[in-house]
């Protein structure tokens, strides 16, 4: 059940490191790489500090592709 995201375009945009855009929404900078390599689905609470951080929404910055294989 793949999560894309579109965190590193927003982050870059912004003009933020991971360290910087983890320290805004309250975690590390290693669990945004893990985000924006899409190694790990945020919880429902940190993707919406992202996409306030982004001035998007959540289905901005992030989409759900159903597996079509099954």
């Amino acid at each position: 059940m793949p999560l894309y995201n579109k965190v590193s375009t927003f982050r870059k945009e912004k003009g933020l490191n991971q360290e910087d855009l983890g320290k805004l929404v309250g975690v590390s900078r290693q669990t945004i790489s893990l985000i924006e390599r899409g190694d790990y689905n945020p919880s429902i609470i940190v993707c919406l500090k992202l996409a306030r951080v982004f001035e998007k929404s959540v289905e901005e910055v992030f989409s759900y592709v159903e597996d079509e294989r099954k």
